[in-house]
């Protein structure tokens, strides 16, 4: 028997799902949350097989409940379900541990059969969410240090003022930029924030 969480802000949502995969073979339904900090709870207390987990959500968000879970339950397999398919908050879900990842919009059979696949062991990422990804990957995580002087950057302040701003020197944020670049992959401030802004870091 797969044992499935279904973590989702709609409650219509988690109702279709619930239907949809308590009438299915060896699969049923042991609890639902209604934002990212229930759908871990719920994981630490039920231990479910599989999580369906919606990427918008108050309190937490799919992707960082996702590495809440991976963090104390890397067994449990986590399918990411979103209308978002093409948005950074999916690969960065994908990047936190998700093995499955489906559009909201695909056919019901698609769901049922990513849940086999994830609970079996394997990754059931849709064919287009993959090829986002390649095309487009999450950059390396950025310290907390580096995201803040991402974020002046991104806010037009040069070196000197980002230095008074975080309480370190000029030659200590050249430093945290060059690391920032690699990471990015960008060569210059300008497109380090605009890869920023394409992958939504500067709302982190």
């Amino acid at each position: 028997m797969i044992r499935i969480v279904i973590a989702d802000d709609h409650k219509l949502m988690r109702m279709g799902l619930m239907s949809l995969f308590n009438v299915q073979r060896g699969m049923k339904v042991v609890g639902e949350a209604e934002d990212g900090e229930t759908a871990v709870e719920l994981v630490r207390s039920l231990k479910p097989d599989v999580v369906i987990m919606d990427l918008m959500m108050p309190k937490v968000s799919g992707a960082d409940a996702t590495a809440a879970i991976m963090s104390f339950a890397p067994g449990t397999g986590v399918v990411v379900l979103s209308s978002f398919t093409n948005s950074a908050d999916m690969a960065r879900a994908i990047s936190n541990g998700a093995r499955g990842a489906q559009a909201k919009e695909s056919p019901t059979e698609n769901l049922v059969d990513a849940i086999r696949t994830v609970a079996a062991g394997g990754t059931a990422i849709s064919p287009e969410i993959d090829q986002f990804i390649r095309e487009d990957p999450p950059p390396a995580t950025l310290t907390e240090k580096q995201m803040e002087i991402l974020k002046s950057v991104g806010r037009g302040l040069s070196n000197k003022d980002i230095a008074q701003q975080l309480d370190i020197s000029p030659v200590s944020v050249k430093k945290h930029l060059t690391v920032i670049f690699a990471k990015l992959g960008a060569a210059t401030r300008t497109e380090a924030a605009v890869i920023a802004m394409r992958k939504n870091l500067l709302k982190q």
